[in-house]
């Protein structure tokens, strides 16, 4: 009975012991810092000459290396800079997405800088050459980012209009970004394919990914986080922080996207407050929406940009 009864009682603590030591290898696997790129997704595998053509001549480019001190933490952040051909102050900030980092938004550095505009591509926090030990999949990202607009207003004038630009990660980085109070100097977002919170993001990579479910596993990854990172995983919230915004975005999503679920881009457009527009991209899978095709991308980019540019709040 006594042996029985100690059984009963050690039970639920090894299956938390369980439930932990998997919470920790599932926290590694995703929120580790990054400091090489990964392949991409074998269905993006037929642009991978084309993005290396991007790469050159980005690199061959007369581009500059900047770098901030996080207002938040004192974490070392590391960009690139491609000044436009003739001189501006319109400039566009690029966001990357999720173990990326600003060398491999190339290809919309040159969409940009054919439209005629300055480019800061930043390194968010544990990845490229930026420090960092954790991956914040935008929340921490969001206020760095801000410090990346203070930057680029000093170097080029208080007369910068800005263009917040992200995709995938990088897109739900700037709609978190867009809550935040900014500068007049910010005049537009354009986020492609941003999850709607990083809670359900999870919970449908969870299962889609590794067939676990939300519970009892997201809970206690969320708790790693709080230790290592001070927040919880339900505070990154797109939809939260696009409550809060009353500039114009325009939302891009791929029809066929498989990672960041439609349905999100449906949510984030119900949540902003400001103009929006919503773009749906016919057959294109995650971050596929440019490579489809680039000229139409570039052309409905400008569109809107044109529009809002000149945009200020009231």
């Amino acid at each position: 009975m006594k042996k029985k009864t100690a059984m009963s009682l050690m039970a639920p603590l090894v299956v938390a012991a369980g439930t932990m030591g998997a919470a920790e290898k599932l926290y590694s696997f995703a929120f580790n810092r990054v400091d090489k790129v990964p392949e991409t997704s074998a269905e993006k595998q037929k642009y991978a000459d084309q993005y290396y053509d991007y790469v050159n001549w980005l690199n061959a480019e007369p581009i500059e290396t900047w770098h901030v001190t996080t207002s938040s933490d004192d974490i070392k952040l590391s960009a690139t800079y491609l000044p436009a051909t003739i001189q501006t102050t319109d400039s566009v900030i690029i966001a990357h997405g999720y173990k990326g980092n600003g060398e491999t938004m190339a290809n919309y550095a040159k969409m940009f800088h054919e439209l005629g505009y300055n480019v800061l591509m930043p390194d968010d926090r544990a990845h490229g050459k930026s420090s960092g030990k954790y991956i914040s999949f935008g929340w921490l990202d969001r206020l760095d980012y801000q410090d990346w607009i203070n930057k680029l207003i000093d170097y080029n004038g208080k007369e910068t209009r800005i263009v917040l630009y992200g995709v995938s990660m990088g897109g739900a980085t700037m709609e978190m970004l867009s809550g935040e109070k900014l500068p007049e100097q910010v005049r537009c977002i354009i986020a492609d394919c941003g999850y709607s919170n990083i809670d359900d993001e999870m919970s449908y990579l969870l299962k889609k990914t590794f067939h676990l479910p939300k519970y009892p596993f997201l809970p206690a990854v969320s708790a790693i986080n709080l230790m290592k990172q001070g927040f919880q995983l339900k505070q990154v919230s797109s939809i939260n922080q696009l409550k809060h915004n009353y500039r114009p975005i325009l939302f891009i999503h791929g029809e066929k996207d498989s990672y960041v679920p439609l349905a999100m881009v449906d949510a984030n457009f119900a949540a902003t407050r400001g103009p929006k527009q919503k773009w749906i991209v016919k057959d294109a899978t995650h971050a596929e929406s440019f490579w489809v095709d680039p000229e139409r991308y570039k052309e409905r980019v400008q569109r809107f940009i044109d529009e809002y540019i000149s945009y200020t709040l009231n």
